[in-house]
């Protein structure tokens, strides 16, 4: 599944107003009166619509930007929700782009649409960084605080991120685009006037050029270096979501504005615990004894070692129920419970003594196995589900 900021070709830091000129730049390439009969531009225009719905929304982004797809499933994003059915769908969700005066056809036709450029002096953005931390499930139950060293790029101290020996003396304007940063051709067609804005090709969009570059950092403002950051990790994350930090990733050219660090989250195996959902599973041996008697043993949990009462006659593969001793809920108030599967010990080798007791109880009436109708009801479905999963 597709980033949503690399679908709409935004930068993570993106305003409000930068992501709707990118929404509407995408559905006026892919709109379906452009493209008629064209199946993958409708899927674009649909898949950028999407990313558009969830971008556009500040507490569906923050969410999006904390969990990835995981964060805003079933509000429509990423096809995991209803979503939109159809491009009337669409429509009428954004009337207030598609529709009136302010049609994305009159804007971009008449040449109407704000310039939208970067300010003078700004350099280019970092780029984004991606790690993968790997946690136990203690840590997953309770949340955690991890810090971390990142290599990375960091401001030049040398020039503090400006790039110049000399600071701003050691810029020129840019002769190419006179300080504008942007080069703009205006060319008609049957739709009208047309006009397109490209960055500058000679400063790269930033307005001015370089006189006398940094010996440290060679003129980008930034060299190789390390950083110690601290994550925050919310109880009841899953194995594949990833937590955003903010302008944590590479540091920009000449003080651009800093990429962002996304921080995939790995679930380490456990020794004692298998997950499923919200709920963790413990494998119990116990001996026949304990089983025939009944016993109470201890049995670790997330949060250290618990008593568990093993009732008389409990038959190997029972699963005792431990409550709220699971995963909580990421961001939620429900709480997963322990599962504790049961399996009687049969010994591999015994005694002469052992062998003579055991034979002297063969055939008595209490050692012959008597399943009632539920066990073996539940025992052919369980046999039907294993093979259909």
């Amino acid at each position: 599944m597709r980033d949503y900021y690399e679908i709409l070709g935004i930068e993570r830091t993106a305003g409000p107003d930068v992501i709707k000129k990118a929404y509407r730049k995408l559905a006026l390439q892919h709109h379906p009166d452009r493209n008629p009969d064209d199946a993958a531009a409708e899927t674009k225009f649909k898949e950028a619509a999407e990313a558009y719905e969830v971008l556009s929304d500040p507490q569906k982004r923050q969410r999006y930007d904390r969990f990835g797809h995981a964060g805003v499933r079933g509000n429509g994003a990423g096809g995991q929700g209803p979503g939109f059915q159809d491009i009337n769908d669409i429509f009428s969700a954004f009337s207030d782009i598609f529709g009136g005066s302010s049609s994305i056809f009159e804007e971009v036709f008449t040449g109407q649409r704000g310039r939208g450029r970067r300010g003078r002096g700004h350099g280019r953005g970092g780029s984004d960084l991606r790690i993968k931390l790997s946690l136990t499930l203690e840590e997953i139950a309770e949340g955690t605080e991890k810090k971390i060293k990142v290599r990375k790029f960091i401001p030049c101290d040398t020039c503090e991120g400006i790039g110049a020996e000399n600071g701003d003396e050691g810029y020129a304007v840019c002769q190419t685009c006179q300080g504008s940063g942007e080069i703009r051709q205006v060319a008609r067609s049957v739709f009208g006037q047309f006009v397109n804005v490209q960055p500058c090709p000679a400063c790269q969009g930033e307005g001015r050029t370089i006189r006398s570059r940094c010996p440290s950092c060679g003129g980008e403002g930034r060299v190789k270096g390390e950083e110690t950051i601290s994550i925050n990790v919310p109880a009841g994350v899953l194995e594949g979501n990833y937590l955003t930090l903010r302008a944590a990733g590479n540091a920009g050219i000449r003080n651009g504005p800093p990429g962002d660090l996304r921080v995939e989250i790995e679930e380490l195996p456990h020794a004692e615990f298998s997950r499923e959902g919200l709920d963790i599973y413990h494998e119990l041996y116990i001996s026949f004894p304990e089983a025939a008697l009944g016993t109470e043993v201890d049995v670790p949990t997330l949060k250290g070692r618990a008593r568990l009462q093993i009732d008389a006659g409990v038959q190997s593969g029972k699963i005792l129920r431990m409550r709220d001793r699971g995963i909580p809920e990421l961001n939620g108030v429900r709480r997963g419970d322990e599962m504790v599967r049961v399996h009687v010990w049969t010994p591999l080798q015994l005694t002469d003594e052992e062998r003579r007791s055991l034979e002297r109880m063969r055939n008595s009436p209490s050692f012959e196995p008597q399943p009632d109708k539920e066990d073996r009801r539940k025992s052919f479905f369980s046999k039907v589900k294993d093979v259909f999963t």
